[in-house]
């Protein structure tokens, strides 16, 4: 099975959830790309230790996700309907671009130092 990447913006970002006894971790974000008319959404999970990675997401951020197709059969019993399940496994990403047209902490850090300076440049003193 081989891995794929998809590009798209930061959408949701859910809570971790914990399931079973061995204590399962799984969260969800869910990637938005505009193609053209209408806007296409692409929920990934995050399994176990790549759950707390996720933190490091805003909303808005542009990210590559790598991700792995994973598909399941279920059916309740034999004489019940057959169902099956596709997800997109996360595996990793790297952020293109960070959301929201905001500041990161260096653009931050120039600016409060740009307005200092121009605070002791203004002074009457």
């Amino acid at each position: 099975m081989s891995n794929s990447k998809v590009r798209g913006t930061v959408h949701v970002i859910e809570p971790t959830k914990s399931f079973g006894q061995k204590g399962f971790r799984k969260r969800v974000v869910v990637l938005e790309q505009q193609n053209g008319r209408f806007a296409n959404y692409i929920p990934l999970e995050f399994t176990n230790d790549a759950c707390d990675a996720v933190d490091e997401l805003k909303l808005g951020d542009e990210v590559d996700v790598t991700y792995r197709l994973s598909g399941r059969k279920w059916q309740k019993d034999p004489m019940s309907e057959v169902k099956y399940f596709l997800s997109a496994e996360a595996m990793g990403f790297n952020k293109v671009g960070s959301g929201g047209g905001g500041m990161d902490e260096d653009d931050l850090n120039d600016a409060f130092s740009q307005a200092a300076a121009d605070d002791e440049a203004d002074a009457p003193f």
